[in-house]
């Protein structure tokens, strides 16, 4: 081999090491961030299925008993899957789930004031039929929707479970909003006579917070919110039931 030849070779040798080099970290990276998300995915997965799976068997043994005591039997879980489920919008944030951010905050959040703020504060709230419901319709969305998510992020894509995930939520998301709209009007009563939240102010200046009025006008965000993710959920379904993406899937 000539001296220009064996040069020629080393650079060449020399500008794929340098590519490597720097192409590794990103590969690296990608394989973490994708790992995370799947362990993410996968304890919600694990923790909505056995709430569900819980709820299930309680109303096939107690059967209309199970409605009044389903947060106290399942309320620790539930809270602890709705709290960790804010992550999602950092995940959002730092550009490792491609989602929308702007319906993402929307939907926790309604979860977040409706557990915390409405049924976790009322004791007398958590013995009514309509906690069952909701939480029923919860877990029912999630349980699909991270099982497609595991799949997805190992490249699995089955095409009945991809229409479920995508359709199903188009169903059951007003339903959940309607439950949680009437988890709201059966807490008021409640939040008027104990005073929770509501606040009054004497100095500097008289000024007070009457919890019931938020919860009212909130009911009113609720159901605009609703239109807007009800919107962007039948453009999700497009997007990856349309006829070019579901063969590009099955390739």
């Amino acid at each position: 081999m000539s001296k220009e030849g064996a040069i020629s070779t080393g650079q060449k040798f020399e500008r794929c090491s340098k590519s490597y080099s720097l192409l590794c970290p990103f590969h690296l990276h990608s394989f973490t961030m994708s790992t995370y998300l799947f362990m993410y995915d996968l304890m919600q997965f694990c923790g909505h299925s056995w709430i569900f799976t819980n709820m299930i068997i309680r109303f096939m043994s107690f059967g209309k008993d199970l409605l009044a005591d389903t947060f106290y039997s399942i309320g620790l879980v539930m809270r602890f899957c709705q709290l960790l489920s804010v992550l999602e919008i950092l995940h959002i944030l730092i550009g490792i789930d491609k989602s929308r951010l702007f319906p993402r905050v929307l939907q926790i959040t309604e979860r977040i004031i409706v557990l915390f703020v409405v049924i976790n504060s009322q004791e007398e709230v958590q013995g009514k039929y309509i906690v069952c419901v909701l939480f029923f319709l919860w877990n029912v969305l999630d349980v699909v929707r991270y099982t497609y998510n595991m799949l997805a992020r190992m490249g699995i894509y089955y095409l009945p479970l991809t229409w479920l995930n995508f359709s199903l939520c188009i169903l059951l998301y007003p339903l959940s909003v309607l439950a949680k709209a009437f988890a709201i009007c059966v807490s008021l009563p409640y939040f008027e006579s104990f005073g929770t939240y509501s606040i009054k102010l004497l100095f500097p200046f008289a000024f007070s917070i009457y919890f019931p009025y938020i919860l009212k006008a909130y009911l009113l965000v609720l159901f605009i919110g609703m239109c807007f993710i009800i919107q962007n959920l039948f453009s999700e379904r497009k997007a990856h039931l349309g006829t070019g993406n579901i063969k590009k899937k099955r390739s």
